[in-house]
């Protein structure tokens, strides 16, 4: 993703409307920066140290679904 895209990228609240507060907007874009970051260095750690880029992947993909919200419980609602 460039840098033009994660500046267009919109966060979108509960009902799906866009995150408009530039102060929560800053926020969310510091933390994109960080975790991008994060996850890049623990990728290339791993991919140096021998481990396989898609077994790296599939770690973060499960770190991914492991996430619970503080609001309901879990990353994602579940489909009735």
């Amino acid at each position: 993703m460039t840098d033009a895209q994660k500046n267009a990228f919109l966060w979108v609240d509960h009902e799906g409307n866009p995150v408009s507060c530039v102060e929560k907007v800053q926020i969310l874009r510091e933390n994109d920066a960080e975790l991008r970051q994060a996850l890049q260095d623990a990728f290339d750690d791993g991919v140096l140290m021998g481990v396989a880029p898609q077994a790296m992947l599939q770690t973060f993909q499960a770190m991914l679904s492991d996430l619970k919200s503080p609001l309901q419980g879990g990353a994602q609602e579940k489909e009735s």
